[in-house]
């Protein structure tokens, strides 16, 4: 029999620790080690039973969560999830903590708290237990620029017709795998459009932290933004995100509609709208994350001529929506997250080369 998953709660209010406790209690494949009120605390208590799992809150006394986090992930790294409070500021900090080695987000509102942790218990269950069995790395701290010191996107690219888009799409685990594939890529790169699974308030937040970080710009969609190299459009969170063209221009139209796969903004939404108008001259490409939303997109792209690649096993965080990928026939490639970024500009480079 699969002992359950232990969990350790840290998190400065009481009504948050005890509440959780009883959810995850509540569910026999998981097991409630112990609760703190901020990290010093918890760093004596889990010497003795130390958890598969830490829930961690952000604004904490003592020891903020991101100094712990650090901390942690280079003395004995294990998986994090972040509960924390949804706010502009709060989104800002706790993307932070993601870039820092988190796995996953939990919000959590400053009003209704009961009701909400009660209401999403399924969702705040499947997230501690997929990251029980993450793959974890040591995470690099990288050194942010100033987009100021950006060239500007050249004024012929605006011009012209895109001859390739790259969609990807990723879930849990992914802002650190985005990270890796974009820093990776220069600032001539094909024009890219991206679905990672966030709440809204993160997207804008975690778009400007990646931008200050790559060669090429990167933000969070609007409806009606064009597709152009050297440009990076993150769907924004809660909204979804599909391809449109408009003559011989590629742009995004951002649109609310009902969740797909459980997901809004779903994966498989923007690669079916790219299988349908970019056909062949478009790169899928499918990472870390739980559940199958991406999977059948992936495979529409395919069977629509777009050369698609799924993340390995080794490097995915969460090995869910890959394997599924997988399984379906959807990847005509497998390769490892090191590898992305030049199998990114590789594509494009036969493409230009084809045509």
């Amino acid at each position: 029999m699969t002992s359950p998953v232990s969990v350790f709660i840290i998190d400065d209010s009481a009504v948050v620790r005890q509440v959780l406790t009883q959810l995850l209690d509540a569910d026999p494949g998981v097991r409630v080690a112990g609760v703190a009120p901020d990290p010093i605390f918890a760093l004596q208590k889990m010497q003795s039973d130390w958890p598969d799992v830490i829930v961690l809150d952000v604004e904490m006394p003592r020891m903020d969560g991101i100094t712990f986090l650090r901390k942690l992930m280079q003395e004995r790294p294990t998986p994090v999830v972040i509960c924390s409070t949804l706010t502009e500021q709060g989104a800002d900090i706790t993307l932070q903590a993601m870039s820092a080695g988190a796995v996953d987000i939990i919000t959590k509102p400053r009003l209704g708290l009961k009701d909400f942790l009660h209401d999403g218990t399924p969702r705040l269950l499947q997230v501690i237990k997929a990251a029980a069995k993450a793959r974890l790395s040591p995470v690099r701290n990288r050194s942010l620029t100033s987009p100021a010191d950006k060239k500007p996107i050249p004024s012929e690219r605006l011009n012209q017709t895109t001859d390739q888009v790259v969609a990807l799409g990723t879930s849990t685990g992914g802002t650190h795998a985005l990270e890796q594939v974009l820093t990776n890529l220069p600032a001539a790169c094909p024009g890219i459009v991206v679905v990672q699974h966030m709440p809204a308030k993160f997207t804008a937040a975690f778009a400007n932290r990646l931008n200050h970080l790559c060669q090429c710009e990167v933000r969070e969609a609007v409806d009606g933004d064009r597709v152009i190299p050297g440009l990076v459009l993150i769907a924004p969170g809660g909204k979804h995100m599909q391809l449109r063209r408009s003559g011989a221009q590629y742009r995004v139209a951002i649109s609310n509609g009902p969740p797909v796969n459980r997901h809004r903004p779903s994966v498989d939404v923007l690669f079916r709208s790219v299988a349908s108008l970019a056909g062949r001259n478009a790169l899928g490409v499918i990472m870390t994350g739980m559940g199958d939303d991406g999977a059948k997109g992936l495979l529409a792209m395919r069977q629509a001529g777009a050369h698609t690649i799924a993340q390995d096993r080794e490097s995915c965080v969460v090995f869910g929506m890959p394997r599924e990928a997988i399984e379906l026939g959807a990847a005509a490639e497998v390769l490892p997250l090191t590898a992305m970024a030049s199998a990114i500009m590789g594509a494009q480079s036969r493409r230009r080369n084809a045509g």
